[in-house]
């Protein structure tokens, strides 16, 4: 952040590939050292390149360099194994699993060429399979609220009043459903676990369900 000439009172704009996977990412990562206005481009870099007009540039940019002092990590946002684990012995979270319904079921544990990867397959007990290419339309922004909430609390029948934990393989496409819950949706207490199933699946003992 110094390097790159922030200051904490500057607003930050993220964008990226596959329909902002890691720019969500990078937005979850800004809020959890307590930085206060940070953004995502609706679309990421995929929907700039497609609109007529949008002006590129090759020039790398140079900024003075900030002393960015971050704050302390906010627990309110990320969840850990530990709480993954505790969650499961009641029935007040919702486990959200936002990988492709083959890593879901367990036919596989990883997408092909994914280099980071668990020992088992399948999902956390209880959980969810809401795919988070579901949450975005076919230009990469993300459906409207309404739609969201359609989805998430009346399709797939999220409990609002409950604590909400998405996870998928390393954290990157959690971050983006995380980002849609909180943010769209508007769930007060939602996380993202960014341990994973890469994390959870080499665990020995945690308990693991397969199917769909």
């Amino acid at each position: 952040m110094s390097d790159a000439g922030i200051i904490p009172s500057d607003t930050v704009v993220l964008y990226g590939d596959n329909n902002n996977w890691f720019a969500a990412y990078g937005f979850w990562l800004f809020k959890i050292y307590g930085h206060r206005d940070v953004r995502l481009m609706n679309g990421g870099r995929s929907k700039w390149l497609n609109e007529q007009d949008r002006e590129l540039t090759t020039e790398l940019p140079k900024f003075s360099r900030t002393d960015y002092k971050a704050s302390e990590p906010d627990t309110a946002v990320r969840a850990n194994l530990g709480e993954v684990l505790q969650a499961q012995t009641g029935n007040d979270c919702n486990f959200v699993d936002v990988r492709s319904s083959d890593e879901f079921s367990g036919k596989v544990i990883a997408p092909p060429g994914m280099t980071e990867t668990a020992q088992r397959a399948g999902h956390i007990p209880g959980a969810k399979s809401v795919p988070w290419n579901m949450a975005v339309r076919k230009d990469g922004t993300f459906k409207s609220p309404e739609e969201l909430r359609s989805l998430y609390l009346d399709e797939k029948q999220l409990d609002a009043n409950h604590e909400t934990i998405a996870y998928c393989r390393i954290g990157e496409r959690s971050a983006h459903t995380w980002f849609a819950l909180k943010y769209l949706v508007g769930l007060p207490r939602v996380k993202s676990y960014d341990g994973s199933w890469t994390e959870y699946g080499s665990i020995v003992g945690a308990p693991i369900e397969k199917g769909i």
